[in-house]
């Protein structure tokens, strides 16, 4: 009975070993996966902030946990089962097909309000000319998190896409949760930093004083330069998501010059070749995302000009068909109207007479 029990309890020992080695893989692994991915969090982070931009101070924090929250449901309830789904079942250019309309929507976005901003097209506003309500703003980020979460969890899982499926899930489950903590709790460091330098410009200290001063005068300056980065970012993530999804689907063309050129430029500039390559890859993916994000752009601003063309000849039509069913009435109605203006001008006429007689 002895005997049976310590085999037991040895059985079980192995397999908590065993167990623990396992989750120090999936721990490292993920942790490879999301350095992977660390360009597109470091885009996540620049365009987040753009959302809270102006809103009220007590409300920045509130909006950015709901954005978080979103997030997190983005990864685990959306992304995650449809990476795992077509990594089983669907064919490989699925998930390039897919990724591709996330990467042209970003540039879309992008594109978009450079070109407001240049005074290209017409800057787009509300209806009744106030800002949006937060609703709006929410689901604005969830939204554009959604296509960032999936490039980084797309990332993350070609970096362990040898390992079983339930490993890849776990180390995706990681990710999600590793890299909506570091992005949504940088953010959220950032739009607060002048309330942190508002406490700090309280303080008995001189030193403190200065430094909370020059922040409260610096995070206008920051989050302005975080917003236009943002814009940027959008371009530069979705025209990257484009070249190299297109490369992936065989048409090697467009990523494999600016794959070139960046190799070049690295080879070519010595210690800082390699910052210099990284710019080159950055720069020719936010042009190639502005000039497809700008030919979307125009499509879909033709496309609302004649929907609202054929709304307007349709409400013009049915005006028409309204005022011609009732011929008659419109007859009787001329009549009336000439039969009022009679007896209007006899009142006018009738003091005028006495006056003569008198």
């Amino acid at each position: 009975m002895a005997g049976g029990l310590v085999a037991l309890l040895d059985d079980v020992a192995a397999l908590v070993k065993a167990t623990a080695a396992s989750l120090d893989d999936v721990a490292a692994a993920a942790g490879r996966a999301s350095v992977k991915s660390m360009g597109v969090v470091v885009d996540d982070a620049a365009v987040t902030p753009r959302y809270v931009q102006g809103l009220s101070p007590q409300r920045e924090l509130p909006i950015i946990w709901k954005i978080a929250l979103g997030s997190i449901r983005n990864k685990l309830l959306i992304i995650l089962p449809v990476i795992i789904l077509l990594t089983l079942f669907a064919p490989k250019w699925v998930l390039p097909v897919i990724l591709m309309a996330g990467g042209t929507y970003l540039a879309f976005e992008g594109a978009e309000k450079v070109m407001e901003a240049w005074h290209w097209i017409k800057h787009h506003e509300s209806a009744d000319g106030e800002l949006k309500d937060e609703k709006s703003i929410i689901s604005g980020a969830v939204r554009t998190d959604l296509i960032l979460s999936a490039e980084i969890m797309v990332i993350a899982q070609s970096s362990v896409s040898h390992e079983p499926v339930w490993e890849q899930a776990l180390v995706l489950i990681v990710v999600a949760f590793l890299i909506t903590i570091l992005v949504y709790g940088a953010v959220g460091l950032i739009v607060k930093m002048d309330d942190i330098g508002l406490a700090l410009a309280k303080r008995d200290s001189s030193l403190a004083k200065r430094f909370g001063s020059g922040l409260v005068k610096a995070m206008p300056v920051v989050m302005t330069v975080l917003a236009n980065v943002g814009i940027v970012a959008m371009m530069w993530v979705g025209g990257h998501i484009l070249l190299v999804q297109a490369d992936e689907l065989g048409f090697h063309a467009p990523y494999g010059a600016v794959h070139h050129l960046e190799e070049w430029v690295h080879h070519a500039t010595g210690p800082l070749g390699g910052f210099l390559g990284w710019l080159t890859n950055t720069v020719l993916s936010a042009i190639a995302g502005f000039i497809i994000g700008a030919i979307v752009t125009v499509i879909v601003l033709a496309v609302q000009a004649l929907l609202r063309r054929g709304k307007g000849d349709a409400a013009h039509g049915a005006s028409q068909a309204s005022a011609g069913a009732d011929p008659e009435g419109s007859e009787q109605e001329r009549h009336d109207d000439a039969a009022a203006d009679s007896v209007d001008g006899a009142a006018e006429a009738a003091p005028t007479q006495g006056e003569e007689r008198a």
